[in-house]
């Protein structure tokens, strides 16, 4: 029993103890924004990494959420309240968590593990040494434009998904449900809420945030060989999901619950 005890509070301790480490690399990532403007060649090739390359996969899984959540709302609505209220019921599901949750999840696969496994396979081959050996900061040049680039571009990426994903509804509904465009569009209208749409951007601002800077921090903290890099893309991805989920669930308190 004690020794449990004791592997719980270590793996507590070293859990609060990496959160703080992460902490650390966030100020030292933000210290070096007054430097984007000279290095923004660093930062617009993150951006289309992160962003563009990542638009065709956030469309597919966008379009069909919404297809699959306008069937879902059908399902839970029929034979309580008549199918001219899906429009608001997915739309506002869209907009608050299904957009931006998914899109971070993606994104947390596809580039918050790449970071990690760049940045891990730079570690290993000792190339950040070597950066620090030519006065060059690894911070500056690895952490604050992947950093940056994500946070801009994921509210970016969830407002393709939310549009995608609406239209993927409507076509749910207008094909199978016999909704017309005006009764669809009118109900997404009657109750739309402009803090719907700017509290999930927000949460898609701080996912983005928290993805890329775990798999930088995954990434500086690798070791062992190639075996520790694959170690570190799957931690990665974990810690990511995990936290997007963690903090979907605080910021949904903080900004809808308030």
């Amino acid at each position: 029993m004690l020794s449990l005890v004791a592997k719980v509070g270590k793996k507590t301790t070293n859990a609060i103890s990496e959160y703080g480490e992460m902490t650390v690399l966030l100020y030292r990532t933000l210290m070096f924004l007054p430097r984007m403007g000279r290095d923004r060649r660093l930062l617009l090739d993150q951006m289309e990494h992160i962003g563009t390359d990542s638009l065709p996969l956030v469309i597919v899984i966008g379009f069909f959420t919404g297809m699959v959540s306008a069937w879902q709302a059908a399902y839970q609505l029929e034979g309580f309240i008549p199918f001219s209220f899906i429009g608001s019921a997915v739309s506002r599901a869209i907009f608050i968590e299904l957009g931006p949750v998914l899109t971070a999840i993606v994104i947390a696969g596809r580039v918050g593990a790449s970071i990690a496994a760049e940045l891990g396979t730079m570690k290993v081959t000792e190339q950040i040494d070597a950066l620090e050996s030519l006065a060059i900061s690894p911070i500056r040049y690895l952490s604050t434009p992947r950093v940056v680039a994500a946070t801009i571009m994921l509210p970016i990426l969830t407002i393709f998904a939310n549009t995608v994903a609406l239209v993927g509804a409507f076509i749910v509904s207008n094909l199978f449900l016999d909704l017309t465009a005006k009764t669809f569009f009118g109900s997404v209208q009657s109750m739309f809420y402009l803090k719907d749409v700017i509290g999930g951007l927000f949460k898609a601002l701080m996912f983005g945030l928290s993805t890329a800077l775990i798999g930088v921090h995954v990434g500086f903290k690798t070791q062992g060989g190639a075996e520790g890099v694959g170690l570190a893309t799957i931690r990665a991805f974990v810690l990511s999901s995990a936290t997007v989920l963690i903090m979907d669930y605080v910021l949904w308190t903080i900004i809808f619950n308030a």
